[in-house]
């Protein structure tokens, strides 16, 4: 059996949304229907979750907070409950209502001043997925606080990745690919030569360069990094991960990685390490067998969740 590799990319979320897969020689006529029969589930599942474009469920929601609840489909029910369980586990450091912050620190140009003390402390008073009650009964969902919003970038492109693996291995049975959802990767089987995937680790100080390269399979993977987007000032850089609790931007932290087999909880998770910390992020992943981390500090030292250090990945990493 001669299986040949095939991949597409497309954008997506303002992000490249890349497919990669391997199917029998014999099949390869099958590639073009195949490729459009993925991204029209990607775009099915974007038309549900997206937070801006009006009509969509999640717009609904986030429309009628503070006045009625709204019935939602079974797929955004569980993608919501499974936002809040993350926010929870995190203690609210991932909060999927990060987008009720109000816009302070500016990203694509230098910033002529930095917020007060104020309005930094009123700018994440919105922010808190306890606010966010589900109906079981009814398969409603309804935000409290009229000034609340639902944004699902991080959790959302992982569900839409998760989705589209399923469409290419139920009705497609292939077995090897892998999915690349803005940043978000999902890969599943090994190549024909009975090898692993080969994902790499880009280097938060050289972008064009990749630290290591991990030999995965059957998991999900998300680099988050404060090093690509970052406000300016006087000549001082500030992350652009903002703590939901405090609306400072983070600092001490460079890029977390973090491996599982669910794509909503690797981004979720990676992001929640920055504003941990190193020390409590790494205790925080090491009560999980079924997640790994690799985080690289500010001074540019390498840690190694226990469970990741006994897979030997960071002998790759020099």
């Amino acid at each position: 059996m001669m299986l040949v590799k095939f991949s597409d990319s497309r954008m997506y979320m303002k992000s490249p949304l890349d497919v990669c897969f391997y199917i029998e020689q014999n099949n390869s006529k099958q590639t073009a229907s195949i490729f459009s029969a993925v991204y029209k589930e990607a775009e099915r599942v974007i038309n549900i979750i997206s937070a801006w474009q009006e009509g969509t469920e999640v717009y609904d929601i986030n429309k009628n907070a503070g006045i009625q609840p709204v019935k939602v489909s079974d797929e955004l029910y569980g993608l919501l409950k499974r936002g809040v369980y993350i926010s929870k586990i995190t203690n609210g450091l991932f909060d999927i209502t990060f987008a009720s912050i109000d816009k302070l620190w500016y990203y694509d140009k230098p910033m002529n001043s930095l917020p007060s003390d104020q309005s930094i402390t009123n700018s994440v008073r919105n922010i808190n997925y306890q606010y966010i009650q589900f109906n079981d009964a009814e398969q409603t969902v309804f935000i409290t606080n009229k000034g609340t919003k639902i944004e699902l970038g991080a959790t959302g492109k992982g569900f839409v990745a998760a989705k589209m693996k399923a469409l290419l291995i139920d009705k497609f049975n292939i077995t090897s690919g892998l999915i690349n959802a803005g940043g978000d990767l999902i890969c599943w089987g090994k190549k024909p030569d009975n090898s692993s995937w080969q994902v790499g680790i880009t280097n938060p100080n050289n972008k064009k360069e990749e630290l290591a390269v991990l030999p995965v399979h059957d998991k999900a993977i998300a680099t988050s990094g404060s090093y690509e987007r970052f406000a300016e000032f006087a000549g001082k850089k500030y992350s652009h991960i903002i703590h939901p609790k405090t609306g400072y931007p983070v600092q001490g932290i460079l890029s977390a990685t973090v491996i599982s087999d669910d794509a909503e909880m690797s981004d979720a998770i990676a992001t929640s390490l920055f504003l941990m910390g190193v020390e409590k992020g790494l205790q925080f992943v090491n009560n999980y067998n079924d997640i790994q981390c690799f985080i690289i500090d500010d001074g540019n030292n390498y840690h190694f969740s226990d469970n990741l250090k006994s897979k030997q990945y960071q002998t790759s990493i020099h």
